[in-house]
């Protein structure tokens, strides 16, 4: 069976383990989450970056930091995980859905001025795969209405938009360390504070709306509960797994955007008779070959080619059943103007096998599935 996923292992993460346990320091904020923050701010340019237990708490950070109230509305794509939705709905927040674009699943810039409203507090962009939304104009509109950017760049973990790391773009950013992305430290994440006006918050939120922070640098005498928090700190074992990876991140970078360009040769044929739609990544964005996906006909066609790869022992899987069409979608959310693309797109979209050291045997052999399932 060659699997949807296998989490990245470069080798030095036991080693690193040991060497926390044997530093005695396994809680947050230890030597090897010092690393980490160090590794990160320097490879987005963002000046502070902290780690967290999830993207999911990254994401709720976020909204502690962006003083969302209930009343307030958040504008995002309806193509996306639960957690981007949840981190706000928690703060008692409406979702606003807008469209996404057909070429890139991201959302449609172009809709979301209609969709602001007096209530409107933030804009939530999702990088899907790894490719960057129209950032330049979504910050425009944004300066326009008074309003906070916060990226969930979840996917987009050593990807670009003109330039600039996902993630360090907007007020905020915030980055997945999942099993299943690119980097993994099992479960944990980071959010990337770019306005100045919340970094020092940021350290507090996070430490269970303490200042324990400026305690341990001798800026206060004591610590003491100054603000509303949680815990979003990350064991320094997650953190020593997660270092690893980060210094080989390029290696790990160019395995993966060298199986996801075999993919997208291989596909060429199949593309050109209409039968697929391979990924788009603008010439503006340079991806992360977080995943390599195909679009198919429609959820008919999908399923079948689903199960027939399956019988060939190729884990293949759809994506994100849209938010809006949810249950606490319709709950706590609505939908702005048309679903045009939102569910069309989701329904006919496969994801592929893709990890750090899948050989090229392996995308040969997934390729002429898919071909032989078209008869080719």
């Amino acid at each position: 069976m060659i699997p949807f996923n296998k989490p990245p292992f470069v080798g030095k993460e036991l080693e690193y383990i040991r060497q926390a346990v044997d530093n005695r320091k396994i809680c947050g904020d230890g030597a090897f989450t010092k690393k980490c923050h160090e590794m990160l701010e320097a490879q987005t340019k963002s000046e502070k970056v902290l780690l967290t237990t999830s993207c999911s708490h990254a994401l709720e950070m976020s909204s502690l930091l962006a003083d969302i109230k209930p009343g307030d509305e958040v504008i995002m794509p309806s193509y996306t995980f639960v957690s981007t939705a949840n981190a706000f709905v928690l703060r008692g927040a409406t979702i606003v859905f807008v469209d996404i674009r057909p070429d890139t699943n991201n959302i449609d810039e172009k809709l979301i001025e209609a969709a602001i409203t007096p209530k409107t507090k933030a804009i939530v962009p999702v990088h899907y795969a790894g490719v960057g939304c129209e950032m330049d104009t979504i910050c425009e509109i944004a300066g326009k209405h008074g309003l906070l950017v916060v990226e969930d760049a979840a996917q987009g973990v050593m990807a670009y938009y003109k330039g600039r790391a996902l993630g360090s773009i907007g007020d905020l950013g915030c980055y997945s360390f999942h099993e299943t992305k690119n980097y993994s430290m099992g479960e944990g994440g980071a959010v990337l504070v770019n306005n100045p006006a919340m970094r020092e918050r940021s350290e507090i939120v996070r430490e269970k709306g303490t200042n324990r922070s400026r305690f341990l640098r001798g800026q206060v005498d004591k610590y003491t509960w100054v603000d509303m928090g949680s815990s979003y700190l990350p064991s320094d074992i997650n953190a020593a797994y997660l270092l690893a990876q980060l210094e080989k991140a390029e290696e790990i970078n160019n395995d993966r955007l060298a199986s996801w360009a075999r993919y997208y040769e291989g596909f060429a044929p199949l593309a050109a008779e209409g039968l697929v739609e391979r990924p788009v990544v603008p010439e503006e964005c340079s991806h992360n070959a977080h995943m390599f996906y195909l679009k198919v006909r429609d959820i008919a066609q999908r399923t079948e080619l689903i199960s027939y790869l399956k019988e060939k022992d190729i884990m293949a899987v759809f994506h994100y059943v849209p938010l809006h069409s949810a249950e606490a979608g319709l709950r706590f959310g609505r939908f702005c103007g048309e679903d045009k693309y939102t569910t069309k797109e989701s329904e006919r979209l496969l994801r592929l096998p893709m990890y750090y050291g899948l050989t090229e045997n392996e995308t040969d052999r997934v390729v002429e599935a898919v071909k032989s399932f078209f008869g080719k």
